[in-house]
């Protein structure tokens, strides 16, 4: 890193560093991956469902025989009435909640799995009204006395009015009560109800989670509540700014182990916890164990099932927890506010993880490491993910955002010092240049397209649910600086994009940072903030001259952003200009002679830099002649600057080629990580062509000192890499180089996994190399191969040694198997759902199978929609991903008639990645046309003649 805070995520603007008292300031534009995070709405028991008879208890205590009815729905209300809105009015505030809940861990009488509860929750009247609005979704619910869904009840001297009519609107999910008189301002309330509902496998809301253990199958009853699914669980104000207090009881079966948010005491109760929305909770009961610790007073424990922590999985976790929370507690200058840190691992998760405040939720592979079976990318995963969890328990859970257009508040930030916290448990690591490979570069070709979002919307424009989903994307997870009077005062309460601006003015204002003239925090970043898209600097080194775009694969105009240029000049490093306008003169980016310059020096910006084409044939010359004097990561965004601007079309498609052809002489993992990405494009557009051929044989010339390489200093392939980096750096060797057909990998991959069909017992394959010795050897293989995977992948016990067979398994040529593969996705028995729209990405990746996922996915879209949910995170994904080879007339055709045929099945979370589909296969015919001639030529000329 240059000098002071420069990050590679962020354009800096104000980002807030804290040590000794100093308050460094810089400028921030974070960008991050995209978690799968799913909120599936499977058929669970609706309002107008199937009646479900189980005991009841009433909040008094007794038992009363339920009458689970269907409630009346009005078949002619106004569409503008209060309940046909998806926002709840501004007329109530929630106190705090009691919450009974009982799961049944077995099947009823109609082979049902199903919970129970009963809840009141205390609110207060903060403008007068006769209707109570409080979300309910696939919730059944006993009557009262008075023949009504909910009992009111006043808790000052003023009587409560009776109510009148009480009723489930199931497209907006409100409970609706219709009262005989108003609510009092500033009166409180209490409204009592008696429930049940299923206790689904949809992966949302109260859902089941199933194992088998030692032959025996076992039901996890568990969470998943962000953004809108709290309200599958019992009743409640569901939206974030409507904080509350929360009293869990959770009723189960002996030998099981209840968890909530707060510390349990007894059985089955919990302290209450801190003021939190409701998108925080979380309620388990399982037959899980754990190992804990003990850190500054904070217990840690890590849950999971009993053979895993038996096995010792648990323990990486249990080790780096401590030191990462104890790091965010000196950043944030903020004692982390519970008493205890709960960590979950769950066989049944969609999402990466979750930050409930005190219980975070994992999917086992983000949680569970076993040194035998997980890689070292597994290993950092586990460390990332765990730091951006705990960074949520101040920012996300402590200060919150107020609605969900500003999701970026939580998420951006976190997901940048997930780096930061797995730096500090991992130091050896370098883990925070990683960032421009997991997050700059993935971000930019999202942000690249028309189709993109700023990252903050107007609040009118995100009412639905799913219309929260789609927020969950590489765009909203960005642009966001910290600093602790931000967190103090907004304590326990929510904020909005601008009071972050606010705090942020005041830290520069009392350390006398400077900014541009005349200009703001809020003036800066608003820019950042309400426009969507990044610029490109274009920069002549001859006149000096500078000016920026909005840069678009496909161009076209629009504002402005102020820039900061951070630069070196022949390999000396100048200190940062600010670029305030569309152009300005800077003389001191004028170079002669064999000078140069390179931009947005270590990535310190969000913004891809153009030049004059002298000083790009002076930089190729620098990379063929000694590209060490360039830093590693700034090799690495030449080679993503140049492919992206080519395909804009601001620089010829074969300059960006040239920059691959010093790689013979590369040995770092960042550029070729880059390199490879960008050259997967090409793959994309002409693995179907005869351009695929001549490409092979580029490649596998290029690769292949990089594969001798490492198996010269792994002594022939029998060590690891001492190096994180070069670790990483070896499983691209081997990949590519089995790719591309270099005879040695492939004798060398084939020999392992025929070594370990032999002996199934020893796997003789290192776990950092298995996702790709299996990927090559299936490839490479027929049936035997398959099947034999296949049975692995069903005998696994560890879901990170699972996860590396599925995706495995996507590798055959054969059609047939493929198929059966697709076919798989959709049994839970064989394929978990949270594993299934990822598993048909796999396959449309593989060239053989990608019209097959892609028929496939339009063959069974209205199943696939029903049964996932229309609010699944996992959409985007699975869209995107399945028509991401799309670069013909025909497929665009086919793509717009799939969003045609289903309209009224919709698309949820995915219905922007269909029109981004759509915007980037029209960009891809149109690079085919314009490029394919040019680039058969000059694979054809730098083919190594034999």
């Amino acid at each position: 890193m240059g000098g002071g805070f420069y990050i590679s995520k962020f354009v800096g603007v104000v980002g807030i560093v804290f040590g000794a008292g100093a308050v460094a300031t810089v400028i921030a534009l974070a960008v991050v991956y995209s978690q799968e995070v799913a909120k599936n709405e499977a058929l669970s028991p609706t309002n107008g469902g199937s009646t479900i008879k189980p005991p009841v208890t009433t909040p008094g205590g007794s038992t009363v025989k339920p009458q689970i009815t269907t409630p009346v729905i009005p078949t002619t209300a106004p569409s503008n009435e209060p309940w046909d809105k998806y926002r709840l009015p501004d007329t109530l505030k929630p106190d705090h909640y009691n919450l009974t809940l009982w799961p049944r861990l077995t099947v009823n009488a109609q082979d049902l799995y199903i919970f129970t509860g009963n809840s009141y929750v205390v609110f207060q009247c903060v403008k007068e009204t006769d209707l109570i609005l409080i979300h309910s979704n696939k919730l059944n619910y006993t009557k009262w006395g008075d023949d009504h869904l909910a009992k009111l009840s006043a808790l000052g001297s003023t009587p409560a009015p009776t109510i009148k009519k009480s009723w489930i609107q199931p497209t907006t999910q409100f409970l609706v009560l219709e009262l005989n008189g108003k609510l009092a301002v500033g009166e409180s309330y209490q409204l009592d109800t008696v429930f049940v509902g299923e206790l689904a496998d949809d992966l949302g809301g109260f859902y089941r989670s199933v194992y088998t253990e030692e032959g025996e199958e076992k039901v996890v009853a568990t969470t998943q509540m962000q953004p809108t699914d709290a309200r599958k669980a019992f009743p409640c104000f569901d939206e974030p700014a409507m904080k509350a207090i929360f009293h869990i009881t959770l009723l189960h079966p002996p030998m099981t182990v209840a968890l909530s948010n707060g510390m349990e005491h007894g059985q089955t109760s919990f302290d209450k916890t801190k003021k939190m929305s409701t998108y925080l909770l979380a309620f388990i009961v399982s037959d899980y164990d754990y190992i804990n610790s003990t850190n500054d007073n904070v217990l840690i424990r890590i849950y999971a099932r009993k053979k895993a922590i038996a096995d010792g999985q648990g323990e990486y976790a249990l080790n780096k927890t401590g030191p990462i929370l104890k790091f965010f507690e000196k950043y944030y200058n903020a004692t982390y506010p519970l008493p205890k840190s709960d960590q979950i691992a769950l066989p049944d998760f969609n999402a990466g993880a979750m930050e409930n405040w005190g219980l975070i939720t994992y999917r086992e592979t983000a949680l569970l490491y076993d040194p035998k079976m997980s890689s070292n990318s597994n290993k950092e995963r586990i460390a990332t993910i765990i730091a951006h969890e705990l960074a949520h328990m101040w920012f996300g859970n402590l200060v919150t955002l107020r609605w969900w257009n500003d999701l970026w508040l939580n998420e951006g930030f976190a997901s940048y010092v997930e780096y930061l916290g797995a730096n500090e448990a991992e130091p050896d690591w370098n883990i925070k240049d990683l960032i421009v490979l997991g997050d700059v570069h993935r971000v930019f070709a999202v942000d690249a397209l028309a189709s993109s979002h700023p990252l903050s919307s107007r609040e009118e424009d995100i009412q639905k649910p799913e219309q929260i989903s789609e927020l969950f994307d590489a765009i909203s997870y960005s642009k966001v600086p910290i600093m602790y009077t931000y967190l103090n005062t907004f304590a326990y309460d929510n904020t909005v994009y601008t009071d972050l601006w606010d705090h942020l003015q005041m830290a520069v204002n009392s350390t006398g940072t400077s900014l541009p003239t005349g200009q703001t925090v809020h003036s800066i970043m608003n820019r950042w903030v309400l426009q969507m898209g990044f610029p490109v600097v274009t920069i002549n080194t001859t006149t000096g001259l500078i000016n920026q775009q909005h840069f678009l694969l496909d161009p076209s105009t629009a504002g402005s952003w102020i820039v900061p240029i951070r630069w070196m000049n022949t390999g000396l490093v100048q200190q940062q200009i600010w670029l305030e306008d569309k152009t300005a003169i800077k003389p001191e980016m004028t170079v002669t002679g064999n000078n140069w310059i390179l931009a947005n020096l270590n990535v310190s910006g969000y913004y891809r830099v153009n030049y004059d084409n002298t000083n790009w044939e002076r930089l190729l010359v620098v990379l063929s002649s000694h590209h060490e004097s360039i830093p590693v990561i700034n090799r690495a965004q030449l080679v993503d600057d140049a492919f992206n601007l080519a395909r804009a079309k601001y620089i010829n498609t074969t300059l960006a080629l040239r920059t691959t052809k010093y790689l013979r002489s590369e040995r770092e993992y960042m550029p070729w990580e880059s390199a490879l990405d960008n050259l997967d494009f090409f793959y994309l557009m002409f693995d179907r062509s005869e351009i695929y051929g001549i490409m092979q044989t580029y490649l596998k010339y290029q690769i292949e000192p990089l594969f001798k390489h490492f198996g010269n200093i792994t002594g022939n392939w029998t060590n690891v890499p001492t190096g994180h980096m070069d670790q990483y750096n070896q499983v691209n060797a081997i990949r590519v180089a089995c790719s591309t057909g270099i005879e040695e990998c492939q004798t060398l991959t084939k020999g392992w996994y025929s070594q370990w069909m032999k002996d199934p017992a020893n796997n003789p394959i290192h776990p950092n190399l298995r996702t790709t010795v299996y990927c090559s050897a299936i490839a490479a293989g027929g049936a035997a191969e398959w099947e034999f995977g296949w049975d692995q992948f069903q005998a696994a016990t560890i879901a990170i040694e699972a996860d590396k067979l599925r995706s495995a398994l996507a590798c055959t040529k054969q059609p047939w198997l493929l198929n059966k593969y697709l076919e798989y996705t959709l049994d839970a028995n064989k394929i978990r759902k949270q594993d299934a729209t990822s598993t048909i990405v796999y396959i449309a990746s593989n060239v053989v199978g990608q019209s097959l996922a892609w028929d496939f996915m339009r063959d069974r879209w209205n199943y696939i929609f029903t049964q996932y949910g229309g609010g699944s995170f996992s959409f985007s994904n699975l869209i995107n991903g399945v028509t991401k080879r799309f670069s013909t007339e025909f497929e665009l055709k086919q793509l717009k008639q799939f969003q045609a045929d289903n309209s009224e099945v919709g698309f949820g979370s995915g219905t922007l990645a269909v029109s981004q589909s759509i915007e980037r296969t029209t960009a891809n015919i149109k690079w085919v046309a314009e490029n394919k001639d040019s680039v058969q030529t000059w694979f054809t000329t730098e083919v190594p003649k034999e």
